[in-house]
This record gives structure tokens, C-alpha cells and sequence, in this order.
């Protein structure tokens, strides 16, 4: 990047100045290790960096470190070390050649899981449910910001046309930033993300990712780095993202983060029978799921889930071919086929993937 970024009021940074520190030779033996992992708020990312003198070939040779807790409200001061456990690694797009994103597990000082870390009960779900194949899409919507906490781009003391030419939208006066969303898909997609789409959204200023299809607990794992990526790319360019799932009241979309999750035997000839299984197991366990697709145990989806703006109502479970105010979307091409998927459109765009897979598979799979 070139020019001056202005980050706040007070100070300015020329992003030109770095390019010269990073194209310093770094020694073979190196590798600057990012450690990421998800915060007491249960959707806050963190990051801090390490140097390896070796070149970690698995994540397996990577060692267990530890953070300031307290810090993160996952600990109290007087006894705030917390320990990092890495679960997956990427390579790493800012830094470049051996250098490495890691996904970590968070654990308080007795070794037992933070309070928000729902990796441990998903992963032990997956592998109960690992015969069934199960596959997760999630689609990622979020606003973009400027540094006084409006939507990029939206006139100061007003607002922009009402929502109609925006989602999908071409030009200047219908979409903004979008150097943000195209270098976070190239970020991505040099990281190792199975990143397989992205477009404008409905409120101007809001924008989609899709990351999948993933197997296992490879989707929460992957969509936690991207949002660490998208978060980083977008400071880049001096914009804040939020993921809250009504960024702004009154006649605009909200943000959610759609799931889409089969099975093998969904992918299957005549997969439309377990689908039906899947949506009639999900109608009875409605109240377990909201509760588990925002980290606010619904409190932020009720804002969103109204019944307007393309959503179901968070009060009643509904399901439909090709219907996007229901609880559970059967895309037309998977009726027509007979075989396919489900789309659950209830999760918040907050949410935390590793919850959401988690009583998905609990639900249909494990029949908990």
C-alpha cells in the first residue's frame, strides 16, 4: 500500500515507510509464529507474535505459550496466565515466507477450558459424528466502519438511498471500499483458507465472505482466521470491521452468518429423506439453537431476527424451498435434485462457528 494513513486525529502513519523494514532479509532459521484466539467476549479475536528458530512443519511442533488473562476478561489479575494451545496454522500473508498464523485453544491456569472456548465440546462432537461426513459453508456478513464509528462511506449528517442497487453492486456511489474485500480474499486465499466467495451486501457499506465447504472442525478453525484476517486487512486501510448483527436500526438489513451444513447421506441420491430428518430434528430444538447462535445467548439476534429484512422471527422455527424468511432455506437446485444441503439462516453474524457447528451436529447427528 502507498500514502498516508490516517488512523486518527492525532497522529498519522505513511504505510510506505514499513515496505522498506520488511523487505529486510530474514535469517533461514527465523519464523515469526502469530498465535490468535478468541476472547473472554467470545467473539473478540487477539494475536501476539513469537519467533521459532525452526520451520514448524505441523502444528503439532508447535509450542504451548501463554497470555495476560486478565487482559481478556478470562482471568482475574491475581492469577491471569492463560495458555495458548495451537490447533491449526497458516501461512501468514502480512509477513510472508515461512512466517505463520496459528489458531489457538485458550485454557485457564488449572489447564481446563476458558469459558469461551466451545472448540473442545465441538471437536469432541465431530469426532463422534465423524462416519457421517458432516460438511459446514458459513457465510460471513459484515459492516465496515470508519474511525468514528460510522458506516464507510455514508454522508456525515444523513444517509445514503434506500437498500435496492447495493447488494451485488458495481460503482463508486453503490459500493464502498472494496479494496478492503479484495485484499482480504487474496489474503485469505494465500493463507490456506478455503475462501469460496464473496460479494456486496444488501446495506450499503456491508459486505459477504463465504468460507467452505469445510469438514469437521476445520470450519470454525478456518473462519476464526479469516475474521483475524479481515480485521487486520481492514487496518490496513485505517476502516474498523463489526460484526454485530444490527449495525444500524430502522429500515437496513442486519448481518448474519448463514450456515450451511450436510451429511453424506444429504449429499446422497434421495438426500432430500435425511434433509427432512435434519429440518424436523432442528424444529424441535429451536430455543437450543438461538441461544447458541450469538455469543449473548440470543440477546444480539433479537435485534436482527424480526421477521423483516430477510429473516425468520427469533420466536417460531420455519422452513422452505428457496425461502430467506425462513429458520431453514432448502436452495431450490437441492429440491429439484432431491440431494444437497440445508441452510440454516438463524446464526448471527458474531456468532462463534465452533457453537454453531457444535449443536448442529449434537442435533441432527447425535440426537442429543
Amino acid at each position: 500500500m502507498s500514502g498516508i494513513l490516517e488512523n486518527s486525529p492525532n497522529y498519522k502513519l505513511n504505510k510506505t515507510v514499513l515496505d522498506k523494514f520488511l523487505a529486510l532479509p530474514q535469517p533461514e532459521n527465523k519464523v515469526q509464529a502469530t498465535y490468535i484466539w478468541i476472547d473472554g467476549t467470545g467473539e473478540g479475536v487477539r494475536a501476539k507474535t513469537r519467533t521459532l528458530d525452526f520451520v514448524p512443519k505441523s502444528v503439532s511442533e508447535l509450542p504451548v505459550w501463554n497470555y495476560d488473562g486478565s487482559s481478556t476478561y478470562q482471568s482475574e489479575g491475581s492469577n491471569s496466565d492463560t495458555y495458548l494451545y495451537p490447533v491449526a496454522m497458516y501461512k501468514d500473508p502480512f509477513q510472508r515466507g515461512n512466517n505463520k498464523l496459528v489458531m489457538c485453544d485458550t485454557y485457564k491456569y488449572n489447564h481446563k477450558p476458558t469459558d469461551t472456548n466451545h472448540r473442545v465440546a465441538c471437536l469432541e462432537a465431530m469426532k463422534k459424528a465423524a462416519a457421517e461426513k458432516p460438511w459446514f459453508g458459513i457465510e460471513q456478513e459484515y459492516t465496515l466502519l470508519d474511525m468514528e464509528g460510522r458506516p464507510f462511506g455514508w454522508p456525515k449528517n444523513g444517509f445514503p438511498g434506500p437498500q435496492g442497487p447495493y447488494y451485488c453492486g458495481v460503482g463508486a456511489n453503490k459500493v464502498y471500499a472494496r479494496d478492503v474485500v479484495e485484499a482480504h480474499y487474496r489474503a485469505c486465499l494465500y493463507a490456506g483458507i478455503n475462501i469460496s466467495g464473496t460479494n456486496a451486501e444488501v446495506m450499503p457499506s456491508q459486505w459477504e465472505f463465504q468460507v467452505g465447504p469445510c469438514e469437521g472442525i476445520d470450519m470454525g478453525d478456518q473462519l476464526w482466521v479469516a475474521r483475524y484476517l479481515l480485521h487486520r486487512v481492514a487496518e490496513e486501510f485505517g476502516v474498523v470491521v463489526t460484526l454485530d448483527p444490527k449495525p444500524m436500526e430502522g429500515d437496513w438489513n442486519g448481518a448474519g452468518a448463514h450456515c450451511n451444513f450436510s451429511t453424506e447421506a444429504m449429499r446422497n441420491d434421495n438426500g432430500i429423506i435425511a434433509i427432512e430428518a435434519a429440518i424436523d430434528k432442528l424444529s424441535k430444538q429451536h430455543l437450543r439453537h438461538i441461544k447458541a447462535y450469538d455469543p449473548n445467548g440470543g440477546k444480539d439476534n433479537e435485534r436482527r431476527l424480526t421477521g423483516k429484512h430477510e429473516t425468520s422471527t427469533i420466536h417460531d422455527f420455519s422452513a422452505g424451498v428457496a425461502n430467506r424468511t425462513a429458520s431453514i432455506r432448502i436452495p431450490r437446485g437441492c429440491a429439484e435434485e432431491k440431494k444437497g444441503y440445508l441452510e440454516d439462516r438463524r446464526p448471527a453474524s458474531n456468532c462463534d462457528p465452533y457453537s454453531v457447528c457444535n449443536v448442529i451436529i449434537r442435533t441432527v447427528c447425535l440426537n442429543e
